[in-house]
């Protein structure tokens, strides 16, 4: 096990959000699944409890804890991308399968998890800074998906 993981709550669908992550994500796959060894008050002896994953290389675990906690966007995983086909096959990928989208660049999954799908050319202006900064930060703030051309085209003024 990772020196540091993070520690996914879901309600009791952690194995099939790992497996869903290890599907759209490269350098991710399920590692390991843990069962229940007896009956215990939330569920019985052989329930999935948790679940080894690694997304985009990040090590996690996904706890399945039952309803009680639910996801915000104060926890979110950043992907950055290269081009618009990049972008937009994970963000289809996710808002399609039941998720939702949000703004400037963010989408949460069915399960509650947020997601920021970032394209490096917007990472790259706001690096820049100045008004390169400002035409892009400007451009990104009425998009959901990031659309690469105009962050391309803000950057140029």
């Amino acid at each position: 096990m990772a020196k540091n993981t993070i520690c996914l709550w879901y309600d009791k669908d952690a194995e099939a959000a790992a497996r869903f992550y290890s599907e759209v994500f490269p350098n991710s796959a399920v590692t390991a699944v843990h069962r229940a060894p007896s009956d215990y008050p939330m569920g019985k002896e052989g329930d999935v409890l948790t679940v080894e994953f690694m997304v985009a290389g990040i090590p996690c675990i996904g706890l399945n804890g039952g309803p009680q906690i639910r996801h915000n966007e104060a926890f979110s995983f950043q992907i950055s991308t290269e081009d618009q086909e990049e972008t937009d096959r994970y963000w289809n990928a996710i808002v399609s399968n039941g998720g939702q989208e949000s703004a400037c660049g963010w989408c949460q999954d069915k399960w509650g998890i947020s997601w920021q799908i970032t394209p490096r050319v917007l990472t790259e202006a706001m690096a820049a800074g100045g008004q390169e900064a400002k035409r892009a930060f400007e451009a990104m703030m009425s998009m959901r998906k990031i659309d690469v051309a105009a962050i391309e085209a803000a950057r140029r003024g």
